[in-house]
């Protein structure tokens, strides 16, 4: 999304890629509603939600431009609004994550969630973001809230202690057998985009155990459920087809990060090999990072959203 009013709807939040998908889906007008609780910076009742949250999904591009979505973990707390524009994040990406160097660099576009599985409430945030001597400062360009739809409860049941089994990352250009069934075991994951600017986006998308298809060892489709009506993800990768993915296991914190390119495939066919579906997104992986470990916390098995379609028995 952006603030700067180009195209022929100025004065939206909306920049031109999110329009077009916006009116391809007959969703202009719920658009431009909800596109009022867009806010620029945050609200009391948003930065008291992420003083308690221990995780933070975040988006970017490393040095060569290639997307990548990431987690940065701490205490509650960690998270500290020191102002209405400004997030202090007592994390910074560990030295092996893609993202490490470029953030620590120098001012860079993040876009970034904060998604509580204990309360099935999220928050997304998106800026600019500095290296600190404790982490990151966030210089904050939009704030706003999405509805917990296909968003899994769970129950946070230990942190491990600090390199405990973790942190080691192993790098290929294809899915492992064993990672096609982690993909495809995923009732959740997390999606970095970004428009041609460069402002980065942290998305999430959910469903029943097997909502992810891994046709071949280089190849992912997922359905595109009815959401917010923003399409903040599909409008980016409208104008810029990069992206990331993050699979996270909630039960050991391995992380699987997937570089690639995503497209959307609008027809009605393919949308109804999907329950629920309204298109389907097709992502080519392209880069593979397995990091054992790589989150320290440790989550319960889920409650399943309510609104989670049902996924075809041939799954």
């Amino acid at each position: 999304m952006t603030a700067d009013g180009d195209g022929p709807e100025a004065g939206t939040p909306y920049h031109a890629g999110e329009r077009v998908v916006q009116r391809r889906a007959g969703e202009t007008a719920r658009a431009a509603h909800i596109g009022r609780t867009i806010a620029a910076g945050l609200g009391d009742i948003a930065a008291a939600f992420l003083g308690l949250q221990p995780m933070l999904v975040i988006a970017a591009a490393d040095g060569d431009g290639r997307l990548w979505s990431s987690l940065l973990t701490g205490p509650p707390g960690f998270l500290r609004a020191t102002g209405p524009h400004t997030l202090s994040v007592a994390a910074r990406p560990a030295g092996d994550d893609p993202l490490a160097a470029f953030l620590a660099a120098g001012p860079a576009p993040l876009g970034t969630l904060a998604l509580d599985p204990r309360t099935r409430r999220r928050l997304r945030l998106n800026g600019t973001a500095r290296a600190t001597a404790r982490g990151l400062a966030i210089d904050i360009g939009q704030v706003f809230a999405n509805c917990p739809k296909h968003l899994q409860q769970r129950t946070l049941r230990a942190v491990a202690p600090a390199g405990e089994g973790g942190d080691r990352t192993v790098r290929g250009a294809a899915l492992t057998d064993a990672q096609r069934r982690t993909v495809e075991a995923a009732d959740t994951f997390f999606l970095a985009t970004a428009d041609p600017a460069g402002a980065a986006d942290a998305g999430h998308r959910g469903g029943r155990p097997g909502f992810v298809r891994a046709t071949s060892p280089t190849r992912l489709s997922w359905p595109d459920y009815p959401g917010n009506a923003m399409f903040a993800t599909l409008g980016n990768l409208a104008l810029r087809p990069d992206a990331g993915l993050l699979f996270v296991d909630w039960t050991t914190g391995d992380l699987l990060r997937l570089g690639g390119r995503a497209r959307v495939d609008w027809s009605a066919g393919r949308a109804a090999l999907f329950p629920g579906a309204r298109r389907v997104v097709d992502f080519d992986v392209e880069t593979v990072l397995a990091t054992r470990g790589g989150s320290p916390l440790r989550w319960s098995e889920p409650v399943p959203s309510p609104a989670n379609p049902p996924v075809p028995p041939d799954r």
